[in-house]
């Protein structure tokens, strides 16, 4: 028998029919069927097209056939009718009635008609009548419908099936908008007279195509190739993107995409505005079996600046080496301070370029990083600013049973190049060199050791040495060459006091900290440690400053208490207030600053979070007398349909270095989802300080079953030398069912019967 018919003995029916819809004469019938087919088909081998093309006997291939009833017509001919189902290699159909022909060697159905092809990726088709080749790949199918990936529609008067890959269909309506009633226009569709669907090459080809929009008529196309929706990545045009800005003009974006091969693609975008701004940007993608490289650019010629071409080239790659270390590698080149804002490239507002290496094991860290700086800042030079610079850093963690506790071990390195090569001939002490060159490597050793002690007091003691080696050129006001070495010693003692109620835990921690470190540290340039903070993340700590070049000195107490509370309903409240009392004024920091003195400003720290999703945090910092030189604010909530964070800041000019005024600003960033695919945005910064605003964004997004829309509405105010205030106006729009399934976020019809 070439073809083998079975049918599961477990698989029941309730049917009616020949044999009165029990579930033994079901089964009698399915052996009937296959006895059938067997004396009908007897010599005659039956052929079907492998994936390679080739043709093979399908006689080892069995199909299975369940039907209501089946009757003989002839000694060639088998009807089975109500309900019919045939499974054959993954591919399912039902039809009302089927009639096999075995001298024609073709299957005619009625329909209702369902043909299932096999996998998630595969196409059904919904038919009035079909004929079909034994094996379900060749045939026609009248009053024809076909779904692809389950969201892309192709209403067709016939379906023509080829082979096993391609599908031809004949005066055809395509559209992934769901349609309720007969008749009922979709939101946009596109009509052809003939449309091709490749299977192996996920593609459909569109003849004499016309793109309308509720109904209307927009763009007539002679031919036209898409993505079916099963495709991720093809070579091909993506949907354009129109951009509207008060330098450039009117402008549109037209995309082409390069699937080179499974490794590496290009995008090709080139963008062109009323405001005489021609424009090619290109992106190159590849991944290796160890990495991958990205590589992004753009070549312009525009009238902001004339006679000037413009441009930029930025590019990241990150690759895995042996023995654990990753490689890390960017670059960041632009024409002018000012092309990567007109072009809504990126708000950076310094460049790096440079490799980066690292290895990161649970006692061991590796680093490393090497590159050139170039700032787009109109406060800062690229002569005077240390703009080369080197860093790498070894730490290791041991745990020495001798002595107990912990001991970790670091060597640190950097060294900054300045193109400027301007001296200073006398002692500046506050003012870094316009043309300093330095070097630094430090070693040091870190040990800790905690005890318990009675009451359930926490004890700690630490010991640390620090060894710097400095080399310095193009700068009187040090020597060329400083040693230098500095012991420090500390304890710590914290005491947590708990109390657990029906309703609620709390906990109160006292913190006393003790440090030592001599007073006569040798001064060495100061260039990684401009920028002093003070919070509750350093508070406890050996020294206030963030790098090495600096070291904190003299007698100390760090000071400080915590208060917690968790509350039984899901909210929790902590707070942390404290301050550093020096034993000398040793002129560490400078007089405004919240270190300066025998003391430091007040700490206050607060942090509330509730169940539902809103989370309030304050930082502020006082004197005695509660004038505040620091003040941050910052209010966020995450709902399911709301997402809000607020901040406000304040800093005195004194916190930060080389700045003449002081900082206040607020910010806001939001989204809402008002509606079922419908969402918004919006973002903006507030300077207090020049009673303007800095930046603004609105945003509005419309996804459906069949089409998402973004529009955005954004606003520059702030200027420099290089960059006037700008207004931008963004629109995008997208079909769904080329190139990629819903993400099931969209608002989806619902059709209600």
């Amino acid at each position: 028998m070439t073809l083998p018919v079975t049918l599961p003995a477990t698989r029941p029916s309730t049917r009616s029919g020949t044999f009165h819809g029990q579930p033994a004469a079901r089964l009698m019938a399915a052996l009937c069927l296959g006895t059938v087919l067997g004396t009908a088909a007897l010599g005659t081998p039956v052929f079907a097209q492998d994936r390679e093309g080739t043709q093979s006997e399908m006689s080892d291939v069995p199909a299975s056939l369940i039907a209501d009833r089946i009757s003989i017509a002839g000694k060639t001919t088998l009807v089975a009718d109500g309900s019919v189902e045939i499974y054959y290699e993954g591919n399912r159909v039902t039809a009302r009635r089927v009639t096999y022909d075995r001298d024609a060697n073709t299957i005619k159905m009625e329909g209702p008609i369902r043909l299932t092809e096999p996998k998630e990726a595969g196409a059904v088709i919904l038919a009035d009548q079909a004929e079909l080749s034994r094996d379900l790949q060749h045939g026609i199918l009248l009053g024809a419908r076909m779904v692809l990936a389950r969201e892309l529609q192709l209403a067709a008067a016939k379906i023509e099936r080829e082979d096993e890959n391609t599908t031809r269909m004949t005066n055809v309506v395509a559209s992934s908008c769901q349609i309720c009633v007969v008749g009922e226009r979709p939101l946009w569709e596109i009509r052809a007279r003939q449309i091709s669907h490749d299977k192996a090459a996920r593609q459909l080809t569109f003849d004499d195509a016309q793109f309308r929009v509720g109904g209307v008529p927009l763009l007539w196309v002679p031919h036209l190739r898409l993505p079916d929706p099963t495709v991720t990545r093809m070579s091909g045009f993506l949907a354009p993107s129109y951009r509207s800005t008060s330098s450039l003009g009117t402008g549109v974006k037209i995309p082409y995409f390069f699937a080179i091969d499974p490794t590496q693609d290009l995008l090709v975008e080139p963008y062109i505005s009323s405001g005489w701004t021609r424009t090619l940007g290109l992106r190159y993608r590849r991944v290796f079996n160890d990495g991958n490289i990205d590589i992004s650019g753009a070549f312009s010629n525009d009238g902001i600046i004339k006679g000037a071409n413009r441009g930029y080239l930025f590019a990241n790659g990150s690759f895995t080496l042996p023995d654990e270390f990753k490689l890390g590698l960017q670059l960041q080149l632009v024409s002018d301070d000012a092309y990567l804002l007109n072009y809504d490239i990126d708000d950076a507002d310094r460049l790096w370029s440079g490799l980066k290496l690292e290895r990161v094991r649970p006692d061991e860290l590796v680093w490393a990083r090497a590159g050139r700086t170039h700032t787009l800042r109109d406060d800062e030079s690229n002569e005077t600013d240390p703009m080369l610079a080197g860093d790498a850093e070894w730490t290791k963690v041991f745990h020495p049973s001798t002595i107990g506790g912990e001991l970790t071990a670091s060597w640190d390195f950097e060294t900054y190049r300045r193109s400027s090569n301007a001296t200073t001939d006398g002692p500046d002490w506050d003012n870094i060199s316009d043309g300093r060159d330095m070097t630094r490597s430090s070693l040091t050793a870190n040990w800790r050791r905690n005890w318990l002690l009675g009451y359930g007091i926490l004890a700690s003691t630490q010991a640390q040495l620090a060894a710097d080696a400095f080399a310095i050129n193009n700068d009187d006001s040090f020597d060329s060459t400083i040693l230098r070495a500095q012991p420090q010693l500390a304890t710590e003692i914290r005491w947590p006091w708990t109390k657990s109620t029906g309703r609620a835990a709390h906990v109160i921690e006292p913190i006393a900290q003790v440090v030592w470190a001599p007073n006569n540290l040798t001064r060495a340039p100061n260039e990684d440690s401009t920028l002093r903070e003070f919070d509750e993340g350093n508070l406890f700590s050996l020294s206030r400053y963030p790098g090495l070049d600096a070291r904190e000195r003299g007698l100390r107490a760090n000071l400080g208490v915590s208060y917690t509370r968790y509350d039984a309903t899901g909210w929790s409240l902590g707070s942390t207030v404290g301050r550093v009392f020096y034993a000398e004024d040793l002129d560490q920091f400078s007089s405004t600053s919240a270190l300066s003195g025998n003391r430091s400003d007040w700490l206050l720290a607060s942090n509330l979070q509730t169940s539902n999703g809103l989370t309030l945090s304050n930082r502020a910092q006082f004197d005695d007398e509660f004038d505040a030189t620091r003040e941050e604010l910052r209010l966020a909530f995450s709902g399911e349909k709301y997402d809000l964070a607020a901040g406000y800041l304040w800093m005195d000019k004194d916190i930060l270095a080389g700045t003449s005024e002081d900082i206040s600003e607020l910010q806001l960033d939001s989204e809402w989802k008002w509606a079922r695919g419908w969402s918004g945005t919006f973002d903006a910064r507030y300077d207090l300080v020049a009673e303007r605003a800095a930046k603004a964004k609105l945003g509005v997004t419309w996804v459906n079953d069949c089409v998402s829309v973004d529009l955005s509405l954004s606003r520059r105010f702030t200027s420099s030398t290089n960059v006037d205030p700008e207004t931008s106006v963004g629109l995008s729009v997208a079909l769904a069912g080329f190139g990629g399934a819903n993400d099931g976020t969209s608002a989806s019809k619902v059709c209600v019967r």
